[in-house]
């Protein structure tokens, strides 16, 4: 299928132009590429797909409400959970349990970190709290989480509002946690927190989860010891980075920003110089001016590779996915996979001249919460609603996709 890209304007006299791609080229899902396979099912709104980096092939599957659970090699999902800590999350739109990160050494210490909300210490602020919770895998059984073992390592508290809490933690090829947290909520950065380096909100933090007595500033991290900000943050100006990740291969960075009114972003930066990086929210949504509503370039700003509309042919809440690395889908081969929760189209984005990627829509499938990559590389998607997890296959190794179906978003 033929890209039918045009370069859409020139942005703040900096000679930098974005090639914007129009949607409606691509809104006819492309069947000759992949399908969904069915794979897990009987789950509870998941939110996260994990693998634990340890040879045995199993996923962890993050349910909304506050457990994780194990589903075998095979799919099967087995009954008890690897952990459920229900009673101690508020969970409800975008709330919950919204994170699971297993150390890179699980494998020998079995620790696990989850992120999650919980009410706030005053409920006359209303919002929530967002907890970094270390745990520890039972000793007896690789399956089973050791409830006692739980530490809190990192509160960020979060009043007022319910949304844009992000969620998403994982391991960075380097080794430290990378945790992405959403500006606090309301709308239009209602705390200004999103530029304020001394905010832990809207930011990916980074944090070494090895040294001190609950974590440590990494040294090289663009902001440690430096005054007027916090040495956690490793790169600001977002809204909700609800998921993000790692190319497995170059070790680039991938951020999926939910939008605000009219557009949504993705964000990309090079491994070597992803540090310290200023995503331009809330001076831009996408490539556009947002506050002020003109004349808003930011000084060393980086801004989306992927952006599209709230309309017919994008959608409402993006929902950031991986560039594949795995084996089974060639035609996938170093291309960026993501969706939206609304609209419910998946699309795939192949990298360009200039920082351009153009996007092609390859499927649709209801309320996409999260992708997630096995140890292989190959790729799965969650239906929030639906309970299920299917594994992204070639197109001629499974049934047709999902119709897509407008839902509200949850983030």
């Amino acid at each position: 299928m033929r890209h039918a890209c045009k370069v859409a304007r020139s942005l703040h006299a900096r000679g930098f132009v974005l090639a914007a791609c129009s949607l409606a080229a691509f809104a006819t899902p492309a069947a000759d590429l992949i399908a969904l396979r069915p794979f897990a099912s009987g789950l509870e709104f998941p939110v996260e797909i994990v693998h634990a980096g340890d040879g045995s092939g199993r996923l962890f599957v993050v349910e909304q409400a506050g457990r994780i659970r194990v589903v075998n090699a095979d799919g099967t999902v087995r009954p008890t959970p690897f952990l459920d800590i229900v009673p101690q999350v508020r969970s409800g739109g975008e709330q919950g349990m919204l994170g699971l990160a297993f150390h890179p050494g699980f494998a020998q210490n079995g620790l696990f970190f989850v992120y999650y909300t919980v009410p706030p210490l005053d409920p006359a602020d209303g919002g929530n709290e967002i907890r970094l919770v270390r745990y520890k895998r039972l000793a007896t059984d690789p399956n089973v989480a050791d409830y006692g073992s739980a530490e809190t390592i990192l509160s960020i508290p979060h009043p007022q509002f319910g949304n844009h809490n992000g969620g998403k933690i994982a391991f960075g090829p380097d080794g430290y946690l990378y945790i992405g947290v959403g500006d606090g909520g309301g709308a239009g950065d209602s705390f200004n927190a999103a530029q304020n380096l001394l905010d832990l909100r809207g930011k990916l933090l980074r944090i070494d989860v090895d040294a001190g007595p609950r974590y440590g500033v990494p040294p090289s991290n663009p902001f440690a010891n430096r005054d007027g900000a916090r040495g956690e943050v490793y790169a600001y100006g977002l809204r909700n980075p609800w998921r993000f990740s790692f190319d497995r291969e170059t070790d680039d960075l991938f951020i999926a920003d939910v939008g605000q009114n009219l557009w949504e972003e993705v964000d990309f930066a090079a491994a070597t110089t992803a540090a310290g990086r200023n995503f331009g929210w809330p001076a831009h949504e996408g490539t556009h001016c947002f506050r002020p509503a003109s004349g808003c370039a930011l000084a060393g700003e980086t801004l989306p590779i992927i952006e599209y509309g709230h309309d017919s042919q994008g959608g409402f809440s993006v929902t950031g996915g991986f560039r594949y690395r795995g084996h089974d889908v060639p035609e996938l081969q170093g291309r960026y996979v993501y969706g939206d929760y609304v609209s419910g189209r998946i699309w795939i984005a192949t990298p360009g001249l200039h920082g351009r990627w153009a996007p092609r829509q390859v499927a649709t499938l209801p309320a996409v919460s999260t992708f997630g990559e096995d140890e292989n590389g190959e790729l799965l998607v969650a239906d929030h609603v639906a309970g299920t997890i299917l594994r992204i296959v070639p197109a001629q190794a499974a049934v047709p996709d999902a119709n897509p179906i407008r839902r509200s978003a949850p983030r």
